[in-house]
């Protein structure tokens, strides 16, 4: 599954994860820390939404 940042139009895909920002590949949108950002604009998780 992946979600989108409603700002900045970025991507999180749970296949890919987010290596440079310290999440492994296959990791669930769940299992992403509560404090996690976006790595382009900064806008919270909460805000993001599914692709």
């Amino acid at each position: 599954m992946k979600y989108v940042c409603p700002i900045c139009g970025w991507i999180y895909d749970e296949a890919e994860g987010s290596p440079d920002n310290g999440i492994a590949a296959g990791t669930p949108w769940a299992e992403v820390p509560a404090d996690f950002v976006c790595p382009i604009c900064g806008v919270s998780k909460d805000e993001f939404t599914p692709a």
